[in-house]
């Protein structure tokens, strides 16, 4: 049994033992050097206290976890969020990356989020594959654009449209302003669509 629910304080840990790996042994994080837990708990608190930071969890295990964060700072893009999604290095091509996108999606949506981007470190297909999947489009590649692990990498960014273009849009609404019931329940119903997955 597979659960996803948001982030805790307590999972600070368990989350950067995932990360950490990104950072040593792959380009597909930029960040070369892994932050003390101090940094990066207070990194999930900052993120989390406005957008949906959710974790996976496998036999109360962490396997996976993602989030959104705002795109670009200036008012105007309020309606836009990057996403950003790890799963742990032995649980890869089961599904979780896509159950975790969906349901971080869902929950944009009720924060009047209109557009989602993903920038995917090359090579990387498996994120290729994940944001393909779930109806990403390319629009285009920052070339050479970041040097690790001995070789110069181009970064591709991917956008999914995930609401409509209202001409008077309701302003982008905190996680704090989403009601927790409402919450639970696309959780809920993206745990049911998991398990029921990896069932078949």
């Amino acid at each position: 049994m597979k659960t996803i629910r948001l982030v805790q304080e307590t999972d600070a840990a368990e989350i950067l033992a995932i990360y950490e790996f990104y950072i040593k042994e792959t380009a597909i994080t930029f960040e070369c050097e892994t932050p003390s837990l101090d940094e990066f708990r207070n990194r999930i608190k900052e993120i989390s206290s406005e957008y949906p930071y959710i974790v996976c969890l496998s036999d109360k295990k962490i396997i996976g976890y993602a989030y959104a964060h705002r795109q670009m700072e200036r008012a105007a893009y309020q309606w836009n969020a990057e996403l950003s999604v790890y799963i742990d290095k032995n649980c890869l091509r089961c599904g979780v990356g896509k159950a975790l996108y969906n349901t971080l999606i869902e929950i944009l949506q009720m924060q009047n989020v209109r557009n989602v981007y993903g920038g995917i470190t090359s090579p990387n297909e498996n994120s290729k594959k994940l944001h393909e999947h779930l109806g990403f489009k390319k629009l285009g590649v920052y070339h050479n654009t970041g040097y690790k692990c001995g070789a110069w990498h181009d970064v591709a960014w991917f956008e999914k449209t995930i609401g409509n273009y209202d001409l008077d849009p309701k302003p982008f609404l905190s996680i704090r302003e989403i009601d927790k019931k409402t919450i639970m329940e696309i959780l809920n119903r993206h745990n049911e669509l998991l398990n029921s997955m990896l069932a078949e």
